[in-house]
Parts: structure tokens; sequence; C-alpha cells
């Protein structure tokens, strides 16, 4: 297996990749074509196979208002044909060595138990909108104590609003 950085022909095995890895929703797909055709600056590599890609990962910039604070690590895929294998683990080790990583605040919103392997830990702040009370959201590098929504590149979307329950009130 072979790690390397996304190459623009690469793009359309990236996003198979995510359609395999999520088949339940077409966010990542979206999310990662739409970050790629509006040009946003991007740090992804490949873990590649026989010339199959079997492993993605991205990291996109965090804000704090108007001001990078950090990156987001979304998404990280593994074909599902893969999986089990500890090609993701070895994709976000290699990741996280990478000079343009490795000296960076990070911000993920993950499974707790995965990603605390790595040196990722709970965060309370900033706040991640897209995880209520920040149950899955984790940091590695962050230090700040300042009370702030993180923000995402705009083609994240904005986080689902809770719905109201319908019926009638318990007294």
């Amino acid at each position: 297996m072979k790690i390397q950085k996304l190459t623009e022909e690469n793009r359309p095995k990236v996003y198979a990749l995510l359609q395999r890895a999520f088949p339940y929703t077409q966010y990542e797909v979206e999310l990662v074509q739409k970050l790629h055709e509006h040009g946003k600056p991007l740090h992804e590599w490949v873990c590649l196979h026989t010339n199959k890609v079997v492993a993605y990962i991205a990291f996109s910039n965090a804000y704090h208002g108007g001001d990078i604070c950090g990156l987001h690590l979304a998404p990280l895929a593994v074909n599902p044909d893969s999986q089990g294998q500890g090609i993701g683990s070895e994709l976000l080790r290699f990741a996280l060595r990478q000079e343009v990583i490795k000296s960076q605040p990070l911000f993920v919103h993950g499974k707790p138990g995965f990603f605390s392997r790595f040196g990722f830990e709970p965060c309370s702040m900033p706040i991640c909108l897209f995880d209520k009370n920040n149950g899955h959201f984790l940091s590695m590098r962050y230090n700040a104590t300042a009370l702030f929504n993180v923000g995402y590149e705009p083609e994240f979307g904005k986080p689902a609003k809770p719905t109201a329950t319908k019926g009638r009130k318990r007294r």
C-alpha cells in the first residue's frame, strides 16, 4: 500500500470511495466535491492499493470568527472491504506526522474511542454546532479557553435544528 497526496486524477476514485464508505448519505461525497469545486484549501491524502483508493483523509480550516484557529479532520473514510485492517489508523498516523498538520490545533467530530487512541481529547470549548453538548467533538493541541462556536467552511452546511416534538403536552 502507498500513501500519497490526493491528485486531481484520483478525485473520482475518492468520490466513489466516500459513496461506498457512507452508503446511507450523500453528505460526505457532496461535501468533498463542493470543497474541490470551490477551491477551498484542503490537506488530503489517499491510501492506494493496486491503483485503487482504499482510504481517504482530509483536513479543512477551522475558524474563530474570520480567523483560522486550526484544522478540522473530516472526512476519514476506508473502503468497507478494507475496514478492520488498520488502514484508516495508518493513514491517520501518517497525516498527523505531516508538517502542515503536526503544528496545528486539530478538531474532529467523531467516535471518541477511536480518535482518543491518536491523542485527541474531549473538547468542551470551542463549541461544535454539529454536536449537541460536544459529546463527540475532540481536539488535539488546542489549549485556549475562549468560548465561541467553531466555524467550518460554508460547504459543510448548517447544523440541523432540533425538530419540535408533536403531540400533547403531558402534565
